[in-house]
């Protein structure tokens, strides 16, 4: 059998913000219905629980005023190079996946100009002209969509080595009188990809993504606050959660199926299922209808990683996150072998869906 070109990941790291924000910090919340009709205050500890009930979210971490996205992402990817024990200099691109850029903390302005990347490069210290830096926004399935576009990079053969970054702070764009403020965090997780050949497929061995606009533009937009004491003019994150919610559980099953059909896997080949940690309602409800799909009736215990209920939904962050914690061993009851399959999968605005199918070295 002749060799080929895989990508596989060579390090990895995440920043986990100092802030721990738990549930408790929104019962002084004013939180209204989408038509401005205020929930009365005494309802709050209601509201909290079942949140928590649906989520499992019961803590998240906000970054400190001072520190924008682009200092949590080039935080984790300092931690990647160092893991990776690679020379900086040597890295084709550097990727990076969010959706808001640098938002400034008092008023919520969004500043991606420059791009993230060349932030991040900046702050690297990198003086390579030829590493590449752009950005990509892809809703929450960004980095996945970041490690796609790296993988076509480095199996083509014109590069060699690549930096993908997703990393947000979402709590600047979370609208204080929506109870959906609960579920949003901010934080950064990075990976290095390396081209190697093997004779055996390694690394990344498949992946499938679908987007679909034509009506799904609006299930995460932006809009006001829900508080009209808050005006007409800053724009927060807004969900229509049932929506998203059936068109994700419709959706993302089949094309992580198809991802395994590409690698010529089955699901019981599966060690992992990384889910883009959304709500635990929702990743369990996926899961559910994925092993439907292949006429499984049991879930093996520990296939999916969870970090939702204390790390909260960061959007790009998570899948990376989950990644380098579980990967360095950080997670209790989740170690990775050589020869173990994973799959990585995520939804978001768009509305986007994407897979990839990846063997341990």
């Amino acid at each position: 059998m002749s060799a080929r070109r895989y990508s596989r990941f060579t390090g990895s790291g995440s920043f986990l913000p100092t802030r721990v924000v738990d549930n408790q910090a929104f019962l002084t919340n004013a939180f209204f219905r989408d038509y401005g009709q205020p929930i009365d205050p005494g309802a709050n500890a209601a509201v909290i629980d079942k949140f928590r009930q649906i989520t499992d979210i019961s803590g998240r971490r906000y970054a400190v005023d001072n520190r924008a996205a682009s200092c949590l992402g080039a935080t984790a990817a300092e931690a990647a190079i160092r893991d990776a024990g690679i020379d900086r200099e040597t890295l084709d691109h550097i990727i990076v996946a969010h959706n808001f850029g640098d938002v400034d903390p008092t008023n919520g302005r969004l500043d991606l100009v420059p791009t993230l990347a060349a932030r991040i490069k900046e702050r690297l210290g990198i003086r390579n002209s030829r590493c590449v830096a752009y950005d990509l926004p892809f809703g929450c399935p960004g980095w996945l969509q970041a490690v796609i576009h790296a993988d076509y990079f480095l199996r083509s053969g014109d590069t060699h080595r690549a930096l993908v970054v997703g990393t947000e702070t979402l709590s600047r764009v979370c609208d204080p009188g929506d109870r959906d403020s609960m579920l949003y965090a901010d934080g950064a997780g990075a990976v290095v990809l390396e081209a190697t050949e093997n004779e055996t497929p390694l690394g990344v061995l498949s992946h499938a993504t679908r987007s679909d606009a034509l009506g799904f533009t609006g299930l995460l937009s932006m809009g006001k606050s829900y508080d009209p004491t808050l005006g007409e003019d800053r724009r927060y994150l807004k969900m229509r959660g049932r929506q998203l919610y059936q068109y994700a559980v419709q959706t993302v099953p089949a094309v992580v199926k198809e991802s395994l059909e590409r690698a010529g896997l089955a699901l019981m080949d599966v060690a992992k299922v990384l889910i883009h940690q959304a709500n635990a309602k929702l990743d369990e409800a996926i899961l559910g209808r994925l092993f439907k799909l292949y006429d499984v009736a049991e879930i093996p215990e520990h296939i999916m990683p969870m970090t939702i209920s204390w790390l909260g939904n960061s959007s790009v962050a998570t899948l990376p996150t989950l990644f380098d914690l579980i990967r360095k061993e950080s997670m209790d009851g989740h170690r990775l072998a050589s020869g173990d399959v994973l799959v990585f999968a995520a939804v978001g605005a768009g509305m986007n869906v994407n897979s990839l199918v990846y063997r341990c070295p």
